[in-house]
């Protein structure tokens, strides 16, 4: 065969496997449309059977809500809520359009012209209900409301498909206006309100009929966040994400021709109106059914599911105990005020909260003097400082990581300081010279005895020696939240911010042998559809026991010998730290026994709680200090908790008693006595020269202290004298963060 015979029998072969592969191809392509054609078909079949078998069911149990219980930890009931369901039901005409079509801007733009569903959103929410991503996917103005009043909130692919096939029932069933009318009627919106005229009152005060424009676009916005977007409540992102959806909602108005765009230029952001607590919260009931509404939301129970009803929650309160708590404020404090004749105290505002140290159990909570008349939890706030109360922190730091003072002695109990006030620390960046309650310098001074009557330089020179950085980390490992906390010396005074609820939590875990402790408030939560079981807290070692239990030997001595005196009884063994902020804004006592750990606080309010002002001169008591009202109250809420005492030691293991080194050199200011007073203020910023007045820098009052200072102040800058918080010169910084006393 030639060349050119053999190339045309390539080539013939050649078009035999084209032709071949091309009907192997085709004979693919037909049965993979095939396939797909029968997929389409058998889900076509599938869902006409399923629309067939889905009837329109009646209203849900979210539609018809009943009452949620709270009980305390017995079993008694503490309060009802949702009986008298917050909902009246309104026609739509009574709903201004304007206000109507914002909620149609805001959720469904296509409402008017779609068959009730998005079939894009919803194949979207079953795919991520599938792969576990729960509540998410769009659903028209249809859907949500037949998800509201027929059906559940349950995340399941059931009732998705069911909501589908209702949805495209209803909407031939039922006129657009009806859908509408049913939607903004059962939405749930925060504030306990149900439908659009409980929401109208609970934010803004008015009824539906005479929402503008701007109220209707915010109302129609916090529907998609309730908890998250109530102005009142919200965080700063939660505001920013609120004005978007509010600003979005608008847009679309306009877009639709809804809204000029001359007439959305005119509108201002409505801001709600402050909430009012609903009826039968009065006294301590709203405070600890709102505590643990919070913790319901933690552990998955949204506001939504709750406010449908049928839950019977069970608190860790213990009622013989939140009695004596109650009984023990009004005895202590509340008899002793005049809030109608006295302008100092009409702005005290107590709180406590009491932890079981070795479960965490809230098992009482003083949040106020009404949950009506003040609706701030004086239990839970986060704005005030702790102020001494964290001196033993520093303790437990230096112990934790081993610190050594500038002469290279091991800190302990027995380490000695020099408890100069005014005296500047050594060994820090930033100059600091805090000035000692009444500036009390006391010379060579133990650990033990600086505790005792917290003493501010040694603890200032003790943070230097364990570092700033070193004690934040053992701060935040025990429990205080990480807010305005600083890593510069001055933090020694508790300049950060925390609540009675979280220093409980903090020293419950002293109490508990350094084992953490977080506080929590719900026992159980039991619905007749599902069961929630609260997240068991970690029980994790957050310091050795070697160093909790050194702490609580100090404090012990604060309680026998120190500030906390008033705490003393023979009836408990007790270890506790007073402490005092700034201008005397707030006092605190901070103490336990080995059965129960208790935090009270006062705090100066002023200006509907706009503003921080000074407890001096509470029920003419003269300066108000940690070792004053909130000691009496927690020795009086402790003897009556306990049944009148407790047999129950402290069982401490290695304490450590520290190295002793050669006494510094004496202070040229006579050493005195410690006496129950609070603590002055210390300032970050040195000055070239002493002066006797405070200086033009700001500086903030900071708590007696306790704290050794272990060498002599070498060449460091010399600082001004620092104003006392009883001196009549009050220091202050920028924004209020002060340093605190005793």
């Amino acid at each position: 065969m030639g060349r050119a015979d053999a190339r045309r029998a390539q080539a013939q072969e050649s078009r035999r496997a084209a032709k071949s592969g091309g009907i192997r191809r085709l004979f693919m392509w037909k049965k993979l449309l095939g396939t797909f054609f029968g997929i389409v078909l058998l889900g076509m079949g599938a869902f006409g059977a399923l629309y067939l078998y889905v009837d329109v069911p009646a209203a849900n149990a979210m539609a018809e809500r009943q009452s949620n219980v709270y009980k305390y930890n017995d079993g008694t009931v503490l309060a009802r809520t949702g009986k008298g369901v917050n909902r009246q039901i309104v026609d739509l005409d009574e709903v201004p359009k304007k206000v109507q079509h914002a909620f149609v801007a805001a959720e469904n733009k296509t409402f008017y012209k779609d068959q009730g569903v998005d079939l894009k959103g919803t194949t979207r929410g079953v795919l991520n209900t599938l792969s576990g991503k729960g509540k998410q996917g769009g659903s028209t103005i249809t859907q949500q409301y037949v998800k509201n009043y027929y059906l559940t909130q349950d995340p399941t692919v059931s009732r998705k498909l069911k909501e589908l096939v209702i949805s495209l029932k209803i909407d031939q069933q039922m006129s657009k206006d009806q859908i509408l009318a049913g939607y903004i009627n059962t939405a749930y919106y925060g504030r306990g309100a149900s439908g659009i005229q409980a929401a109208a009152q609970a934010y803004y005060g008015v009824d539906a009929k005479d929402l503008n424009v701007s109220q209707g676009a915010y109302l129609a916005s916090v529907l998609q966040a309730p908890s998250q977007y109530d102005w009142n409540s919200a965080t700063d992102t939660g505001k920013k994400l609120v004005k978007e959806r509010w600003a979005y909602t608008l847009r679309n108005m306009v877009e639709m021709d809804w809204l000029t765009e001359s007439e959305k230029a005119k509108l201002t952001f409505a801001k709600p109106q402050k909430p009012k607590p609903a009826a039968g919260m009065e006294g301590q009931t709203g405070y600890l059914v709102e505590a643990a509404n919070k913790e319901l939301e933690k552990q998955g129970v949204s506001a939504a599911d709750r406010e449908a009803g049928g839950w019977t929650f069970t608190l860790t309160v213990d009622k013989k105990r939140q009695q004596a708590l109650e009984k023990a404020v009004d005895d202590q404090l509340e008899s002793k005020l005049d809030r109608e004749g006295n302008k100092v105290d009409a702005t005290v505002q107590a709180g406590a909260t009491s932890v079981d140290p070795k479960t965490g159990k809230v098992v009482a909570l003083y949040g106020g003097e009404d949950y009506i008349k003040h609706y701030i939890s004086n239990a839970t706030r986060q704005d005030y400082q702790p102020a001494s109360t964290f001196k033993p922190l520093v303790l437990a730091s230096a112990l934790e990581n081993e610190s050594e003072t500038q002469d290279g002695s091991l800190i302990g109990l027995n380490t000695v300081y020099d408890g100069t006030s005014k005296r500047p620390v050594v060994g820090s960046d930033t100059p600091f010279a805090p000035q000692n309650q009444d500036d009390r310098s006391y010379g060579p001074i133990s650990v033990q005895k600086a505790m005792n009557s917290s003493v501010n330089s040694v603890f200032a020179q003790m943070i230097v020696d364990v570092t700033p950085a070193k004690a934040k980390e053992t701060a935040l490992a025990l429990g205080v939240p990480d807010k305005n906390f600083p890593e510069r010396p001055a933090v020694t005074l508790g300049t950060m911010n925390a609540s009675t609820w979280d220093m409980a939590g903090v020293y419950a875990t002293l109490d508990n042998h350094g084992q953490k402790v977080t506080p929590h408030i719900l026992q159980s939560a039991e619905h007749r559809d599902r069961t929630v079981d609260p997240e068991k807290p970690k029980r994790e070692q957050a310091i050795s026991r070697a160093s909790a239990d050194t702490v609580t030997k100090a404090l012990t001595g604060v309680v026998d010998a120190g500030s906390g005196g008033a705490a003393n009884s023979p009836a408990y063994d007790a270890a506790a730290k007073t402490g005092t902020s700034e201008n005397n804004k707030s006092a605190w006592f901070a103490g336990y026994t080995p059965e129960l750990t208790t935090v009270v606080a006062l705090f100066g309010e002023g200006d509907g709680g706009r503003k921080q002002v000074s407890l001096t001169g509470t029920a003419n008591s003269g300066r108000a200090s940690g070792s004053g009202f909130p000691a009496r109250i927690w020795a009086d809420y402790t003897l009556g908790a306990l049944d009148g005492g407790s047999g129950k030691t402290f069982d401490l293991q290695d304490v450590e008693r520290g190295e002793v080194p050669a006494p510094p050199t004496p202070s040229d200011t006579p050493s005195e006595e410690p006496t129950e007073s609070e603590e002055p203020t210390p300032s970050d910023t040195p000055s070239q020269t002493p002066s006797e007045t405070p200086s033009e820098t700001p500086t903030t009052p900071a708590p007696p202290t306790d704290s050794p200072t272990v060498t002599p102040p070498t060449k460091s800058p010399e600082l001004p004298p620092q104003p006392g918080e009883d001196d009549g010169q009050p220091g202050e910084r920028p924004g209020g963060n002060g340093l605190l006393g005793q």
